[in-house]
C-alpha cells in the first residue's frame, strides 16, 4: 500500500498552533507530541485546522511518542 504522505510533503507540514514538526501515525493522523494534539487525514488530505484537532489520551501519547524514538 502506498503511503498517503511522502517524506517531502511531511517535512513541509507543520502544526498550525505551534508551527512545530508533526509525526505521521498510521497514515491516519498527524500528531503533535508537544501539545498532544492529533490532526486527521481525510481521503489522503491533512486537515490542519486547530478546531478539527483532538486531544489524545495518555495511552495514545505514550504509544505514538515511542514510535518516534
Amino acid at each position: 500500500m502506498a503511503k498517503v504522505l511522502d517524506e517531502t510533503l511531511l517535512g513541509l507540514l507543520a502544526c498550525p498552533q505551534d508551527k512545530g514538526e508533526l509525526l505521521l501515525i498510521d497514515d491516519a493522523v498527524l500528531y503533535n507530541p508537544r501539545l498532544r494534539r492529533a490532526y486527521p487525514i481525510e481521503d489522503g488530505i491533512p486537515v490542519l485546522l486547530i478546531d478539527e484537532a483532538r486531544d489524545v489520551t495518555d495511552a495514545e501519547h505514550a504509544e505514538w511518542a515511542a514510535r518516534d524514538r
